[in-house]
């Protein structure tokens, strides 16, 4: 008895300790900032894999750190995060990294720590990120090292104090989860609760949400509605809202959106595509301009479109494209220009190409590639300073490879979607859908592997193949294409 009392204690001391250096929720975002700034997705907007990712995970993050501040909490599962880090070469050796195609450093850690300091000083250390700024807050912080070693002597419990008080051992905890890797079995039985609530409570906006679409689809004579980011039902729901407020207050502006597709995304403009893109950030008085604009959109989008067929010609026929999934959201005057200084350099070198004898093939124009590549989809990638007979070798000897990828890519598409709708309906999911950055190769043998289970938790949920676990804010079950 006098060994636990004496445990007891020394848990108290310690705990008295961690409070003593304890940061507020506003401390750690401010100590936060340089590792924001190394990560935030809007810095990514040239890669949309990368920052696809490090908006996933800064959202699992926050959750993470959210559930450290709430009072009470005993203990929080660990928690694998990746992210993409705007650095150009690799400081620490303590953390799993590789570089990206794009060149940006690819940092994946696991979070462990029980209170809000050690997390924060966890995340700046695993990104090779300074720490001295956080001795500058409010806080009695220490260097990381120091702070694992918060009393004179290592305090380590003893398995009979978890056994009498019924309190998780964090240390074993955190044994077994690196021991055992997460199955799809396991993490639905601790997670399909959470997510049922989750949806339930988001079927009203769900509903509100389909409701306003299809009415200003109707009204309007839109193609379509979309939204660039995967941003909350209520947030979207807000969106349309803002945009019908303004068809009430100047229809007049709208005459000329039908046939076309709206997307809500950071800025807004035309995109490459020839969407009306609406900034999520942008007042009435900046969509309506936009509005206003369409006309001369429209006729710079004609222009586009005759450039492209000129580039075609001078390459034998090859069809120019612009694929939204895999390139940036490039507006159209950004896309014209980038065409255009491709269009001179390659009329000025007059390439020696058969007319029509690369038909039926296609290529996208890359402003960040240095050298041609050939996607595994069957278009071929092209740099914008590419050297002109380089650019000739490489098509010409790629050129059957291209006509067998792309005859691969619509086989792909047509099981991908097949095996989609026979999931849906085996399952009995509400939706079932995966994140850009999936290819359709991983989402096959997905829904392959899928199919082969007996998964009775699914029914009536919304699935999104991703690559990570993880239930989103409305109740969608986020899975990893590749999970065991």
């Amino acid at each position: 008895f006098y060994y636990f009392i004496r445990l007891c204690l020394d848990k108290i001391l310690l705990q008295c300790v961690l409070r003593s250096r304890s940061l507020s929720g506003a401390d750690a975002i401010n100590a936060l900032r340089p590792f924001y700034f190394a990560v935030h997705p809007d810095f990514f907007g040239q890669h949309p894999k990368e920052r696809e990712i490090n908006e996933n995970s800064l959202k699992r993050l926050n959750g993470y750190l959210e559930n450290l501040q709430k009072p009470g909490f005993r203990s929080l599962k660990p928690t694998q995060l990746t992210f993409y880090v705007r650095e150009t070469e690799p400081n620490s050796s303590n953390v799993q990294e590789s570089f990206s195609a794009s060149g940006f450093r690819a940092v994946s850690f696991t979070l462990h720590t029980r209170d809000l300091l050690s997390t924060v000083l966890d995340i700046l250390n695993s990104c090779s990120l300074s720490t001295e700024h956080v001795q500058s807050l409010n806080v009695n912080s220490q260097p990381h090292k120091e702070v694992k070693s918060t009393v004179n002597r290592p305090i380590k419990w003893d398995k009979t104090y978890y056994s009498f008080t019924g309190f998780k051992d964090p240390e074993e905890e955190l044994e077994q989860a690196q021991r055992v890797e997460t199955t799809l079995i396991s993490w639905l039985d601790d997670n399909e609760a959470s997510a049922i609530k989750k949806l339930k409570k988001s079927l009203p906006l769900r509903k509100e949400l389909e409701r306003l679409k299809l009415e200003l689809s109707h009204e309007l004579q839109l193609s379509d509605i979309r939204w660039q980011r995967s941003w909350g039902i209520a947030h979207r729901c807000s969106q349309l809202h803002s945009l019908a407020r303004l068809v009430q207050q100047r229809p007049e502006v709208l005459k000329n959106v039908k046939g076309r597709t709206v997307v809500f995304t950071d800025r807004s403009g035309m995109s490459a595509a020839g969407h009306i893109m609406l900034g999520t950030m942008d007042v009435h008085h900046h969509w309506t301009k936009i509005f206003e604009r369409l006309p001369n959109y429209y006729k710079l989008q004609k222009r586009l479109l005759l450039l492209e067929d000129r580039i075609s010609q001078l390459l034998g026929g090859i069809q120019v494209i612009y694929l939204e999934e895999l390139q940036p959201m490039l507006t159209l005057e950004e896309y014209y220009e980038t065409l255009n200084s491709f269009y001179n350099k390659l009329h000025d070198s007059r390439l020696p190409f058969h007319p029509r004898s690369l038909r039926g093939l296609q290529m996208i124009l890359e402003s960040d590639r240095y050298a041609p590549g050939l996607h595994e989809f069957g278009h071929f990638m092209i740099p914008t300073l590419c050297d002109p007979e380089a650019l000739q070798w490489f098509i010409f000897t790629k050129a059957q490879e291209a006509r067998e990828n792309l005859k691969r890519k619509e086989e792909m598409m047509i099981t991908e979607k097949k095996l989609i709708g026979t999931s849906t309906e085996k399952f009995s999911l509400d939706r079932l859908y995966k994140e850009p950055s999936v290819s359709s190769a991983q989402m096959v043998d997905c829904c392959k592997r899928l199919l082969e289970e007996s998964l009775p938790y699914l029914q009536g949920m919304h699935l999104c193949i991703s690559h990570f676990y993880s239930v989103l804010q409305d109740g969608d079950l986020c899975i990893p294409w590749n999970w065991k």
